[in-house]
Formats: structure tokens, C-alpha cells, sequence
């Protein structure tokens, strides 16, 4: 079977973003997680950064750009649906390290890729919203610059934070929407209430993170209030690595059970995996 143009892959992509009509984006950490959900018919994956960093055995925000971008291209490269990354916020505070960061993604398979708001330090975690703003235009620059297209998603991280009212965030995303963003996301909305009013207060698609109570409800009614895209972030992994460490300890308590319990596993996954 042909491999479609990187080209082709991004537009696809883009064309996948409705509002009211979400898709789901599942967030693989490495290339057998990747052609697994591949394999499981998702249209589109997302990496994951705090997923990745799992894999080195590090924390959120432990990889550097180099590391992101050469597990972004092994992703990428892998499989024949589109795929979008977690850039972190860029990795650097200057609208030029945003650009900067685009452009290598850019170079890569990917198809898209994310930008944050995030700074780093725990005393001031967003960036001022007017740096903010020069930092995703710059991005923008960079994306629409990118050869084979680029769908740049905007992401206001103050709510993971404790900090911001959802006005103040529904503004935040209005303004990178105005500097190029073509899809935003502000992550750790607390409820559907929060879902709709981003939705239905935002001029672009709106990326949905499910976590906490957000998980009790349906692709459905993830529609009814205006998403577009519904992402799972580290999820995926830590559940994952969280299942190992679950049967590593009966293991470690001198019992085999936890095996028998998946005793199918292989037979499961190694049909999505190349002969």
C-alpha cells in the first residue's frame, strides 16, 4: 500500500478539526505504541511529552528539543496517519525559540505540533500575555512557512496552575486565534460548563484534554458543546507503565498470576506490528 505525501497527511489532518464534530487523538509514547493505535483505526496521534520523558525515565519537561524532535520524527516516520507533537513551549522563553522550534518540527513527518504558555517557574508558570502572543505569532510565521503545511496549536496553560479565571483564558486564546494559531487548547478545563463556554467563546477549533471529571462524559457530549479534537495527553502511558509496575510487584510478592491475567497480550498487539 502507498504511504500517503507528507503534504497530503497535513491537509487531512487539518480537514479533521469541525467544531461539534470531535475526534478522538490518542497520545502513543513509542513507535510500537504508535503503530498499535495506528493499527486501531485512530484518524490522527499525538505524542506526548510527559509520555516521552517516562520512556528516559525523567519527569515532564526533562527531554530537550533535540530528544523531542528525533522522538517526534521516530513517531512520525512510523506510521501513515497524521501526527501532531507535544513541543513543550517551545523550549525557550523568546519568540524566537518558538519559531525556531517549528521550524525543526517542521523538517520532521509531523503534521502539526503544540505551543504553551507555560514558562517553567513555579513562582510565575504563564508567560505575560503580551510575550505570550509574540511568541505564538512568531510560531505562526515559522508554520505557515513549513513546506509541506503545519497546523499550529495554541495552548493557555494557566488553569494546570491554579492561576486565571476562564474569562481571562477565553481572551488569552482569542488573542494567539488573531496571531495564526489554527487550533487552541487550554488544558485542566475543570468541567463540560468550562468545555462550552471555551467552545462557544473561541473563533478557532478548540482542542479538549480528558482528565479529571472530564472523563465521565462521552465523545457525544463533547460534541453537543463544540469540540473539535479530544486528546489524552500522558494518559495512555501512565496507565501503561502504571500496569507493569502493578504486575512487577505480584511478581515480586513470588506469585505468576499477573501473566496468566494477560496471557493473550502478545497475540493482541503483534497483529498491528510489520511481519
Amino acid at each position: 500500500m502507498s504511504r500517503s505525501s507528507h503534504s497530503e497527511k497535513t491537509e487531512r489532518f487539518r480537514a479533521l478539526h469541525r467544531q461539534g464534530a470531535p475526534f478522538v487523538i490518542p497520545n502513543p509514547w513509542d513507535i510500537g505504541s504508535a503503530r498499535i493505535l495506528e493499527g486501531l483505526s485512530f484518524k490522527a496521534l499525538a505524542t506526548t511529552s510527559s509520555g516521552f520523558a517516562l520512556t528516559k525515565g525523567r519527569r515532564d519537561y526533562g527531554v530537550t528539543r533535540d530528544e523531542a524532535l528525533g522522538h517526534c520524527r521516530d513517531i512520525a516516520g512510523a506510521v501513515d496517519i497524521p501526527v501532531t507533537a507535544d513541543l513543550e513551549n517551545g523550549f525557550g522563553a523568546r519568540p524566537e525559540d518558538a519559531a525556531e522550534t517549528i521550524r525543526l518540527a517542521a523538517q520532521t513527518p509531523l503534521c502539526g505540533g503544540s505551543i504553551e504558555d507555560a514558562t517553567g517557574d513555579a513562582d510565575g508558570p504563564v508567560f505575560d500575555q503580551s510575550l505570550a502572543i509574540e511568541r505564538i505569532a512568531a510560531a505562526a510565521e515559522a508554520a505557515r512557512a513549513a513546506p509541506n503545511g503545519f497546523v499550529l496549536t495554541a495552548r493557555a496553560e494557566a488553569f494546570l496552575y491554579g492561576r486565571g479565571a476562564l474569562d481571562e483564558i477565553i481572551t488569552r486564546l482569542n488573542r494567539f486565534a488573531d496571531a495564526g494559531a489554527d487550533i487552541l487548547f487550554a488544558p485542566g478545563l475543570p468541567d463540560m460548563d468550562a468545555v462550552r463556554a471555551v467552545c462557544s467563546g473561541v473563533s478557532k477549533p478548540v482542542n479538549v484534554l480528558i482528565i479529571g471529571k472530564l472523563t465521565q462524559h462521552s465523545v457525544a457530549e463533547f460534541a453537543d458543546a463544540g469540540a473539535a479534537r479530544l486528546s489524552i495527553g500522558g494518559g495512555l502511558a501512565w496507565s501503561a507503565y502504571g500496569t507493569l509496575a502493578d504486575a512487577a510487584r505480584i511478581l515480586n510478592d513470588g506469585s505468576f498470576g499477573a501473566l496468566s491475567a494477560n496471557s493473550d497480550g502478545a497475540k493482541t498487539v503483534a497483529r498491528f506490528l510489520p511481519e
